[in-house]
């Protein structure tokens, strides 16, 4: 199976569908609502992965948290399944979908989960349609990797400065955390960068010890950096050569390791307040 052009392994497959379909589900209501529908309030935050899952730094942190599994969920009055459902849209928690976007794949079973019009994620709702489910989904968030249009020259001219750039290119890592940071210090030959969630500090002393000030796209070994107007670093990546650049675009479970044209990095990673700044990898 390959999502983004990138070989997926049975095992990590399964834990996809466990991080996106756990059997306890997190929802979220304001106390008004959990009394209302008689709702247990369970204050037990999610793991990283659940959190990247429900987006959870998007929801207000004064709501309240319930978690359901299927049965649990399945056993309450149907206007209170539809209700719960669009408080978690009102709410902005991630992983609910409208029926009408994933009929053709699921079928119209999916209208009767709760008020015919949005859903949320339960493993028999994927069933064997798991494979493909994830692969719209991620489809619908990242471009592919091109790891395999790169040439052999690009790949061992870059092997010098970025000893582990082509093992890491075109994979996933075994769930959240990881991020662009650590992606780009491993595959500069950092031990364990790979799968650390890498904070800033961390990172900005491996610039100033590694790297040089300035840099050219079209070469090898250039860190891309971008920061904030308070010069806070926000996001990086590293050229491979000409034309091609090496980065992870979040810390999500979801956020492939990937290359993409340097052009097609430097366009996504444009927004307000945000400027690129360039350095060169240490010979």
């Amino acid at each position: 199976m390959r999502v983004l052009d990138i070989e997926i392994s049975p095992d990590l497959l399964a834990s996809w569908v466990g991080w996106l379909a756990p059997d306890r589900q997190l929802f979220f209501v304001t106390a008004d609502q959990a009394k209302q529908w008689g709702l247990p309030l369970d204050p037990t935050e999610p793991d990283q992965n659940l959190r990247d899952t429900y987006r959870r730094f998007w929801v207000d942190k004064g709501l309240k948290s319930v978690w359901l599994d299927e049965a649990a969920f399945f056993g309450l009055p149907r206007e209170t399944r539809a209700e719960l459902v669009r408080a978690q849209v009102t709410h902005e928690r991630s992983a609910v979908p409208t029926v009408r976007a994933w009929r053709d794949e699921l079928g119209p079973a999916i209208a009767q989960q709760a008020d015919g019009h949005r859903f949320v994620w339960w493993k028999s709702v994927l069933r064997d349609s798991a494979a493909v489910v994830l692969s719209r989904l991620l489809s619908q968030q990242y471009g592919p990797s091109r790891h395999r249009a790169v040439p052999a020259e690009v790949w061992n001219a870059a092997a010098p400065l970025l000893p582990r750039v082509r093992e890491l290119a075109g994979t996933f890592a075994n769930g959240s955390g990881p991020n662009c940071f650590g992606t780009v210090m491993a595959a500069a030959g950092v031990e364990g960068a790979a799968e650390q969630w890498m904070q800033r500090e961390p990172f900005e002393q491996w610039l100033q010890e590694h790297t040089t000030r300035g840099g050219d796209d079209a070469v090898p070994g250039t860190v891309l950096v971008w920061r904030d107007s308070e010069h806070a670093v926000q996001h990086a990546a590293v050229t491979l050569g000409p034309g091609w650049t090496f980065h992870k675009p979040n810390q999500t479970w979801s956020g492939p390791r990937k290359v993409r044209t340097t052009q097609e990095v430097i366009k996504s990673n444009r927004a307000s307040g945000r400027y690129l700044h360039r350095y060169t990898i240490h010979r």
